[in-house]
């Protein structure tokens, strides 16, 4: 599969929303790897950390978890007003 990477350089557009929530719920990136894990999603702090630096893909189901996890919306982490 080919990794198609925005005009920044970046593999996302959520990983400093992600940053920006997790730091506002004083959340280390091992802890919030923690809470995914318990709702099913295999990731650990070295993936949080390369999505959170752009260096990684977030697939649709992770963001959902990640939303879940840092309680709040899918549009939030897109940085999109919601509709």
């Amino acid at each position: 599969m080919r990794i198609y990477r925005c005009s920044n350089g970046l593999c996302n557009t959520s990983g400093r929303q992600i940053r920006a929530e997790r730091e506002k719920c004083g959340l280390s990136q091992e802890q919030l790897a923690a809470k995914v894990q318990l709702n099913g999603l295999n990731l650990n702090q070295k993936s949080i950390s390369r999505i959170e630096t752009g260096e990684r893909i977030v697939t649709d189901y992770e963001l959902i978890q990640f939303a879940k996890a840092l309680d709040v919306t899918v549009y939030n982490l897109l940085n999109i007003r919601e509709p």
